[in-house]
């Protein structure tokens, strides 16, 4: 059975987001996908998984969270 990268306690990693602000740790080795930018760049899981507990605080997407403009709603 082959180890998933994702899962490599030892590897590198990068931690990535989308325009709906949702993080995601991506293998450095592994191109980043589009519609991704690298918010913290090639680092320890650990440290990764830091970063997103400390910068992804809202777990709802990005266009969840705006406000809904209309005639009930505001």
């Amino acid at each position: 059975m082959a180890n998933n990268p994702f899962d490599d306690q030892d590897g590198l990693f990068h931690v990535l987001v989308n325009g709906e602000e949702q993080h995601s740790l991506w293998p450095v080795f592994a191109e980043v996908p589009e519609g991704w930018t690298v918010a913290l760049a090639e680092a320890g899981r650990a440290a990764c998984v830091d970063y997103v507990v400390e910068h992804w605080t809202d777990l709802r997407p990005l266009s969840l969270r705006r406000p809904v403009a209309g005639p009930n709603h505001g």
